[in-house]
């Protein structure tokens, strides 16, 4: 007994921290010919890309998290370049969910970069936040003159099918868009402490659970007609489109409504077949 009394007490601070996954992703791709190629690959710590079908014109990359979901303190980096002319298709192979936190935000952060005549279209599944989840997002995009970008990201607060409800957390989200350098679109959302008092405001939304945002650049007024045109929406969907990009706000009461909906915006978006995780 007394040799335990005489043991320091474990700084559980510093045992949490080392126990946090980590995750780095970088993935470069490059037009050989009429194809699309991985230039390099690195993946660390719980971060893992998969090539499916490496032979297809536009190549296409799911990410997995060996983890099996985030935790607050953990931390993923995720860079993707595109040289000139490449075409790539990022999704991962599940919803990500995130955990409950202790104190500190799980963290993920996002870089991509497109050159010019470069095609990128970035579709992760669903992330969804548990009760007192901690999630702080950054994502970076510079594209070149001339690239293309889809950029859909979804968030549900919460399984509605399981009964979950998110009471309390906190979600910032950044969002900075760069093309030929110049900042052409910044947008930062914050949702802290009461999570389901706020979404249930008319004015935010109005007791839904499950919202998403698309952007795409570039973007025309036809692309907004064949959005516009679509009459099955679960959910509310809107599109305003200004200088050159469009983006796509959704907003459903429960994930299942909200993923329909978001399947028939890039669907008629995009004009091409999602990628086989989305419709499995």
């Amino acid at each position: 007994m007394a040799l335990l009394d005489a043991m320091p007490l474990r700084n559980t601070s510093a045992v949490f921290a080392a126990n946090r996954a980590v995750g780095r992703l970088e993935i470069a791709v490059a037009r050989h010919g009429e194809q699309s190629r991985r230039s390099r690959v690195h993946e660390q710590g719980c971060l893992r890309a998969r090539f499916p079908y490496p032979q297809a014109e536009a190549l296409e990359a799911v990410i997995v998290n060996t983890a099996g979901g985030i935790a607050g303190g953990d931390r993923h980096d995720i860079d993707v370049v595109l040289d000139d002319g490449a075409g790539l298709a990022v999704s991962t192979a599940a919803a990500e969910k995130i955990y409950r936190s202790l104190g500190p935000d799980a963290r993920i952060a996002v870089k991509l970069g497109v050159g010019p005549g470069a095609t990128l279209a970035w579709l992760p599944q669903e992330t969804i936040l548990f009760d007192r989840a901690r999630l702080a997002r950054d994502i970076e995009v510079d594209l070149a003159d001339g690239a293309s970008l889809v950029l859909a990201e979804a968030v549900l607060f919460g399984r509605t099918a399981m009964g979950e409800c998110v009471e309390s957390g906190r979600l910032f989200d950044r969002w900075r868009l760069r093309r030929g350098g110049r900042l052409i679109f910044a947008e930062s959302v914050k949702l802290d402490g009461t999570v389901a008092r706020t979404l249930a405001r008319s004015a935010v939304a109005a007791g839904a659970t499950a919202i998403a945002t698309v952007l795409i650049v570039p973007a025309d007024e036809a692309l907004v007609q064949r959005v516009r045109a679509l009459d099955t929406f679960a959910g509310e969907v809107g599109i305003s489109a200004w200088n050159g990009l469009a983006l796509i706000r959704l907003c459903a009461p429960e994930g299942a409504a909200l993923r329909r909906d978001l399947i028939a915006v890039l669907m008629a978006v995009r004009q091409t077949a999602l990628p086989r995780v989305w419709l499995n």
